[in-house]
Formats: structure tokens, sequence, C-alpha cells
């Protein structure tokens, strides 16, 4: 008999997969549990619709994902923080401040989606990437400076 699964089933496959299974197995577990479908010709029409449908939803993302990424790499992230002599911050460079220079920008991100492993604490140039949708990721040029002494 086959089906087709509308959940992810260990060692049979994954959401929208077409496989072969005994009877039993299907009318007794996958049905009616909603692990699976029969796959009449009605559902398997259905299925490549929403197959496509979800194909063009992706590219859309990927699209948007993509002018969202220009625009993040053609901003200079530049701050000035006290530093010691030796070239290490008294404080730290964080994804907030991140988050708040890019939107200074006019480019609207949440500090979660900006990868640090940790803050930056030193002087210098850093890249530090940022998770897109659709898998996308972007790298920003982030540059700390020492400030100026008063």
């Amino acid at each position: 008999m086959k089906v087709i699964l509308t959940e992810n089933v260990e060692g049979l496959g994954n959401i929208g997969d077409l496989v072969k299974v005994k009877p039993g197995f299907a009318r007794n577990y996958l049905v009616p549990k909603k692990f699976a479908v029969e796959a009449s010709t009605r559902n398997v029409k259905e299925l490549e619709h929403q197959k496509r449908m979800a194909e063009r939803k992706m590219q859309k993302v990927t699209q948007a994902s993509e002018v969202l990424k220009g625009q993040i790499e053609k901003v200079a992230c530049v701050f000035a923080h006290r530093a010691s002599e030796e070239g290490k911050l008294f404080g730290s460079v964080t994804s907030m401040e991140i988050a708040a220079k890019l939107a200074e920008a006019g480019v609207e991100i949440d500090r979660k989606k900006i990868v640090l492993d940790e803050p930056i604490k030193t002087l210098g140039d850093h890249e530090v990437q940022v998770k897109l949708p659709a898998g996308v990721v972007a790298t920003i040029k982030v540059q700390v400076v020492a400030e100026a002494a008063e």
C-alpha cells in the first residue's frame, strides 16, 4: 500500500514522501495517528501542488534574504569604546549594539540573528555573521576604535 507521510517517521521517511508500506502498518498505525494519508490520485495531486507552492514561497524568501544581505553588507559599523593601552576594551561590543547600529542605518535585524560566540572585547576589525532566512548568511564588518581621551 502506498501512503503519503504527513509527519517525519523515523526509519520510514520525511514529510511529503510517498512510501510503500504493508497495509496493516498503514491501516493500524500510520493513518490513525495521522502520520500518513492514503496515496490516492487526489492526495498525490494535492501533495504536488503543495510542494510547488512551498517551492515558490521559498524562492521569494530567498530573494528577500539576498536583498537584505546586500543592505547589511553595505553598512559599516564603527564603535568607539574606552580601551586600555594593550587594546582591550573596558566594556564590550554586543549583538545588541550591532543591531542598534544596523537599525540606525535603516536595516531592522533581530539581535538573536547576529552570531557572536562571545562579545567583542578587543580593538580592531572584526567580521560578524548574521543568519537570515533560507540559509543566507551575511557578514558585517565591525570596526572597534579607542575612544578619544578627554
